[in-house]
C-alpha cells in the first residue's frame, strides 16, 4: 500500500533532516519507507500497515505545516491528534487574509502562545493554514477557540470560553 502528499518546497529540507536523519527515524518508528522528490514537493509513503502509513502521513504533513519534527513525533502516541484548519475558510478576500492570520498569531506571537498554553497544544500559523497537534480532548477544544477567534470573536471572550470548558470537562 501507499500513499501520496503535496508538500511545501520550503519544508522538504525539515522533512528529510540533517542527513536524512528525520526521514530515517519517521520510517524506522512507523515501519514506513519513505520517498521524497525534493524537486516536486512529492512524498510517497509505502508499507504494509495502512494505520502506520496513516501515521507517518500524519508526521510528515505536521512537519510540512511548519511544525518540529520532535513535536510532529508525539503523533505516534494514540492519544495524539493533528487538525489543520483552512485560514481562507474565514476569508471575504485576500485582504482579509493577513487581518485573520493576525488575529490568531497575536502581537508578538501573544494570542498563539496563550491559545497554546491555555489548551495544552502546540500550535502553529504557516501559509494559509492553522495546525494543531496535542491530546485529542485539547485538540478539540483548540479548534473550537481557533474557530471563534477566526470567526471574529473577541480574544478574550474566546479565552473565557477555554476556561469555561476546562472547568466543565475537569468537573465532569
Amino acid at each position: 500500500m501507499q500513499d501520496t502528499l503535496k508538500v511545501p518546497k520550503a519544508r522538504i529540507a525539515v522533512i528529510i533532516g540533517e542527513k536524512g536523519r528525520i526521514k530515517r527515524e519517521i520510517q524506522k518508528k512507523t515501519d514506513t519507507k519513505v520517498t521524497v522528490d525534493s524537486k516536486e514537493g512529492d512524498v510517497v509513503i509505502e508499507g504494509d500497515d495502512g494505520l502506520k502509513i496513516l501515521m507517518a502521513k500524519n508526521i510528515v504533513q505536521a512537519v510540512a505545516r511548519g511544525f518540529n519534527p520532535e513535536v510532529a513525533m508525539n503523533l505516534l502516541d494514540d492519544g495524539f491528534s493533528f487538525e489543520k484548519l483552512d485560514i481562507l475558510d474565514f476569508c471575504r478576500n485576500k485582504k482579509d487574509l493577513r487581518r485573520v492570520k493576525a488575529r490568531v498569531i497575536g502581537r508578538e506571537g501573544k494570542a498563539r502562545k496563550m491559545l497554546e498554553s491555555l489548551t495544552n497544544t502546540d500550535i502553529v500559523v504557516f501559509g494559509k493554514t492553522v495546525s494543531v497537534i496535542g491530546g485529542i480532548k485539547e485538540v478539540m477544544l483548540a479548534r473550537k477557540a481557533l474557530t471563534s477567534l477566526l470567526q471574529g470573536s473577541k480574544h478574550g471572550n474566546v479565552y473565557a470560553m477555554i476556561e469555561k470548558e476546562r472547568k466543565k470537562n475537569k468537573d465532569a
